[in-house]
């Protein structure tokens, strides 16, 4: 069972929308200056293996890693995603630690290697208000104003793209129509707008189709979503095909909270009559669909002897 379902739903959408190379071109590509931008061969994105982030906060945070040909040469390109409510003035010495353990990987990988990549750092912030947060790391060192010019270069510094969604207006939000759902959807769910007309723009709903059920669940995995808001947003889609897709979607939906529900009540019986529940067994469970099924493990949960007798039910 998820731990922690609004970090999980965050980190889905983001993932699940720019771990498509030409979603995220689209949308990092007008983050640089236009001279780095242009020196940087988009199409040759290519979406890396592996995540950089801090246990402590992999509920708050998500990361790309990207790399793209530069001149002849290479470059990566990292992609954080923040999605804690509170801004962090800290942001840069996690993004030094996570540039860090991306060399030492890349390193790893390419033991013959003379040089390390270049790393350009982007910071996508799922904000409601504007954070004023410096983008250059050295102002995070205490630097006397007298030996300022003595210690230029003795120190540590490198700038980070910062893109907070609470400065970015819906239309300005730019990329493939896919990428654009996406990043109106994250603006969206901090300001309370999932049914706003800003998300159901139609025009571009119909640029993006198969990003459209990603977002769909989104908006329906929200707890707090108004049902019957939903459907009244619902009946003023002109689109049929939209407007069938949304339908249909919320029905599946419910059956499956359905679903998960009694997934739930079976684990949770198990835990209050021993206490322990294996992972296995957790997994097992969570594999079944078949709602009359679920309704005699229940049964069972509750009658068993123990853990081993239930696991014979199944």
């Amino acid at each position: 069972m998820p731990e922690d379902p609004l970090h999980q739903r965050h980190d889905k959408l983001f993932k699940s929308g720019f771990s498509d190379p030409a979603n995220a071109a689209g949308f990092l590509r007008g983050q640089f200056p236009q001279a780095l931008a242009t020196a940087i061969d988009w199409g040759g994105l290519r979406l890396e293996p592996g995540t950089f982030v801090d246990s402590q906060f992999r509920h708050s945070e998500s990361d790309l890693l990207f790399s793209a040909p530069l001149h002849g040469g290479a470059c990566l390109i990292y992609l954080l995603f923040e999605h804690q409510r509170a801004f962090d003035p800290w942001i840069a010495l996690r993004l030094l630690r996570y540039m860090v353990r991306i060399w030492e990987q890349w390193q790893k990988k390419h033991p013959q290697a003379g040089k390390l990549p270049v790393i350009l750092p982007v910071v996508l912030a799922q904000n409601a208000r504007t954070w004023n947060i410096p983008t250059r790391f050295a102002t995070l060192l205490d630097i006397p104003a007298a030996v300022a010019d003595d210690l230029a270069g003795q120190a540590p510094d490198f700038l980070f793209r910062l893109v907070q969604l609470a400065d970015l207006p819906f239309e300005k939000i730019t990329g493939t129509p896919a990428g654009i759902l996406v990043l109106r959807a994250l603006k969206a769910e901090q300001i309370e707008k999932l049914l706003g007309e800003e998300l159901w723009d139609e025009a571009l709903i119909a640029r993006a189709q198969g990003t459209f059920e990603m977002i769909l669940r989104y908006i329906l995995s929200q707890a707090d979503i108004d049902k019957a808001a939903f459907a009244r947003r619902v009946d003023l889609v002109e689109s049929p095909d939209i407007k069938n897709a949304a339908m249909t979607l919320a029905q599946q939906f419910r059956q499956e909270g359905r679903i998960l529900a009694q997934q739930r009540a079976v684990i949770d019986a198990l835990e209050i009559r021993f206490e322990r529940v294996p992972d296995g067994l957790r997994e097992e469970i969570g594999r079944i669909s078949d709602s009359g099924q679920l309704h005699a493990l229940l049964r069972a949960a509750i009658r068993c002897a123990d853990i081993e007798s239930f696991t014979k039910e199944l």
